[in-house]
């Protein structure tokens, strides 16, 4: 399948505060996003997601490499391209960047205009996009009588417009709410399955990207540094980027100093378990707990879901001597990962499972 974006050693690089200095913001990116998909990109501030975003509908020139957005290499593109490419590619904002003085219908309603859509079919257009978002009632509304997810669904509206088939949405929910940040994903889902719109969700949410996206890239200092289906990646995190994004969104790890204060309460080894796909299931576990005599105590740990397949770690104290832990440990291998948490020691892996090395 082609993919609708594709970079291609692409670079961007900005003048930097010192005097001759150059800042690298994206550094050599291969990445390709395919047709239909939701690509989440996510990393920590200053990673350089949004520069590589903007990069795609020609916001940003590149330094260096290609950008090829459905078929077209933007490198070799005039404005006026550049103008109708961006058409097929909507854009939704952190901050909404709602016209203030144009009401919700208008809102949406300004880019047809842009295009030449005449009144009447303007108007059509409108009504059907803030009914399909969920807003129909607040047409005619101002954005300071709407709420924060009301003004978002406001701003998806206008990006789909033009009918696009790429949505990039830029930190999209990081100005909302819990609750309604799961509405505007769920609204996300929605453009994505009706619509067959490619979406590419820029964020360093992680609990966004587990909710909504089939694939996902990780940035860091302007590099990809993993990238693939999203319960491989963060099932199997390679890079301590993503181990640290991992553990920060579902708390299934103990930190240095929690580590510290429950070696003090437990006295036996300290393992970590990683539960993931293949049969790691709390049962097995059990089942496996149960074969030797040790004391195996739950003393840490957080289960979730990511692409509906269970996901994330728990720790045991295993009490016992040496030999038995040793068994246990072995046992437990054949159906997840086992590591040994030692405070200020970090961690050894000491058998790898069906969830590979973390």
């Amino acid at each position: 399948m082609t993919p609708v974006i594709s970079f291609r050693g692409i670079s961007k690089e900005f003048a930097g505060n010192g005097r001759n200095t150059v800042v690298k913001a994206v550094d050599s990116v291969d990445l390709d996003v395919e047709q239909g998909t939701i690509m989440g990109i996510i990393g920590y501030s200053g990673a350089g997601k949004s520069t590589l975003v903007r990069l795609v509908n020609g916001l940003e020139a590149p330094t260096g490499g290609s950008v090829v957005v459905n078929g077209k290499d933007l490198s070799g593109l005039r404005e006026k391209d550049l103008r109708v490419l961006r058409a097929d590619v909507g854009m939704i904002f952190q901050q909404f960047n709602l016209f203030n003085s144009r009401t919700a219908a208008g809102n949406v309603a300004y880019p047809l205009k842009l295009a030449g859509w005449p009144a009447q079919r303007r108007r059509a257009r409108v009504a059907e996009l803030l009914d399909f978002v969920g807003i129909a009632e607040k047409a005619r509304q101002y954005p300071s009588q709407l709420s924060g997810g009301q003004k978002q669904r406001v701003g998806i509206a206008r990006a789909l417009a033009t009918s696009p088939t790429i949505l990039l949405a830029d930190e999209a929910t990081s100005a909302l709410d819990p609750e309604t940040t799961r509405d505007v994903l769920a609204l996300l889902k929605k453009i994505n399955r009706e619509l067959g719109t490619t979406i590419v969700v820029i964020t360093h949410e992680m609990e966004v990207v587990s909710s909504l996206c089939d694939r996902v890239a990780v940035m860091e200092d302007g590099r990809v540094i993993e990238h693939g289906p999203i319960y491989d990646v963060f099932a199997n995190p390679q890079q301590p980027a993503t181990r640290r994004l991992v553990h920060s969104a579902l708390h299934d790890r103990p930190t240095e100093e929690t580590l510290r204060r429950l070696r003090r309460q437990f006295t036996g080894r300290i393992v970590a378990v990683a539960i993931r796909d293949g049969g790691a299931t709390l049962a097995a576990l059990a089942a496996k707990l149960d074969q030797h005599q040790v004391r195996a105590t739950i003393i840490y740990g957080g289960i979730g879901e990511l692409a509906d397949k269970p996901f994330g770690s728990i720790t045991y104290e295993l009490a016992g001597d040496d030999t038995s832990v040793d068994a246990v440990i072995a046992e437990l291998a054949e159906v997840a990962t086992v590591e040994e948490l030692n405070p200020g020691a970090g961690s050894e892996v000491l058998a790898q499972g069906a969830g590979g090395v973390r």
